[in-house]
């Protein structure tokens, strides 16, 4: 059983379940997938892709012929992790392949790591199906290989992340994601549709909405026939008869229209979930312009107060930068009072770094590692007061939730305003022994810590 404390990064993905279904003789690859939930769903692909064409999936070193380390650069601590797992692959196995936000810079890679095998970039499929074959031959045996109708999850059966969106407009001066994987590109909503409904009929009872900007699906399209074409897909997703999760909104005026959604309930057992994830950053208009972000906190709040009058019941999370370059502690002190006022649900929190070609390397009066360090502890300190108080008000209440984990201990749940891994849990330790994970069932919470939640089965 696992309580979730704040994390320095809390854009990770859960860690990757690798299933391990190698036949004898057949050739085997495994993956190490680093970062964000948009890069689990690359190494999804990535794998869907290798198994479809014969190859077996290997959970451990020694039963690969290769590994692929799918990376992360968004930050540099980020890039010293995925240079790690490089490392430790090359060590345990000798035989690697790295693709992924890191990828771009293949030179700065060999430089650390010259015995790799091949280097590609953020979703370039391709070009790692082609160096695993060069690597590893595939030997398929269609008699045998299989492939499930949903592909190859990294996930946990009952939930999964739905990419409707690649790239991003944004010119934030913190982030080189547009650089690594360029501008938005939005999926065909039938395609998007598709998949989500092969998922739900696999067995998934939650669907994680991702992208790098999930509010601008489809305004890509030059033939859309409306202003904001992620309106109708929700409304789409919300009939499939799952739960959908929103992550990355950004708080357009139209995601006001996205609210009603999630006050309402569907007939059929599926629901747009009362959660937004929206990415705020910081408060202060002046520090908001030299991110290069837009200045409105203070619609920000009025945004929200309508949000929560039509539905009350709403989660907000988000995540903030604390010591972004030029940063006074009266611009931090705004961030403390904003987050007073907001009263957001789920908060995670980064400290600023340099990223290699950010734009905000380059400004003045960067605030030194103590402070920021400083302003992290006291962020989270009145975050840390917020979820408690907010879960406090929750005791007796009853809430639905869906069941991650079962173990002799416990059952480890989430509520509708919980999403794996960044989020909490909720845990049943009495009568939990018939649960299975999937299963949606009804609690009755009694006792509440920090970021975490008890209760029994109604």
């Amino acid at each position: 059983m696992s309580q979730n404390p704040p994390n320095l990064r809390p854009d990770l993905a859960p860690k990757a379940t690798l299933p391990s279904d190698r036949r004898a003789g057949q050739p085997s690859i495994g993956m190490v997938s680093l970062g964000c939930p948009k890069a689990l769903v690359d190494s999804e692909r990535i794998l869907t892709r290798l198994r479809a064409e014969g190859y077996g999936i290997s959970a451990d070193y020694a039963g690969a012929d290769a590994v692929i380390v799918n990376t992360c650069g968004f930050l540099d601590s980020a890039k010293a992790e995925s240079l790690e797992a490089i490392g430790e692959a090359l060590a345990e196995n000798g035989r690697v392949i790295v693709t992924g936000c890191l990828g771009a810079e293949p030179d700065y890679i060999r430089e650390h790591h010259p015995r790799i095998l091949a280097v590609t970039g953020p979703h370039q499929y391709e070009q790692v199906l082609d160096a695993v074959h060069i690597a590893v031959p595939p030997s398929p045996d269609p008699f045998i290989d299989l492939m499930p109708a949903a592909g190859v999850k990294l996930t946990p059966r009952h939930y999964s992340y739905l990419k409707i969106s690649e790239g991003c407009n944004h010119k934030c001066k913190f982030c080189i994601i547009p650089d690594m994987r360029g501008r938005l590109q939005s999926r065909p909503q039938r395609a998007v549709l598709r998949e989500a409904e092969k998922l739900v009929e696999s067995g998934v009872k939650e669907l994680l909405v991702i992208s790098q900007d999930t509010s601008a699906y489809g305004t890509d399209w030059k033939d859309r026939t409306t202003k904001a074409p992620i309106l109708d897909l929700t409304r789409e997703l919300g009939q499939l008869g799952a739960w959908v999760r929103m992550h990355y909104v950004y708080p357009y005026p139209h995601v006001r229209d996205l609210i009603p959604l999630m006050a309402a309930q569907s007939s059929n057992g599926g629901r747009i979930l009362p959660y937004l994830d929206i990415p705020f950053q910081h408060a202060h208009p002046d520090t908001l312009k030299r991110m290069a972000r837009p200045a409105a906190a203070a619609r920000t709040l009025d945004e929200i107060i309508a949000w929560r009058d039509v539905c009350p019941d709403i989660t907000l999370r988000s995540t903030f930068i604390v010591g972004y370059p030029g940063e006074t502690e009266d611009e931090f002190q705004t961030l403390l009072d904003w987050l007073d006022e907001a009263q957001l649900d789920r908060v995670g929190c980064f400290q600023y770094e340099n990223v290699a070609g950010a734009r905000s390397n380059a400004l003045p009066d960067h605030v030194p590692a103590e402070l920021k360090q400083e302003r992290w502890d006291r962020f989270m300190e009145k975050a840390q007061a917020i979820s408690e108080a907010k879960l406090a008000a929750k005791v007796g209440t009853r809430q639905q939730v869906i069941v991650d984990l079962v173990e002799d201990d416990a059952a480890t749940c989430r509520t509708m305003s919980d999403a794996p891994e960044i989020d909490g849990n909720l845990f049943i330790d009495t009568g939990h022994e018939t649960l299975k994970p999937g299963d949606i069932v009804t609690v009755e919470v009694d006792e509440a810590g920090e970021y975490d939640l008890w209760g029994r089965l109604v």
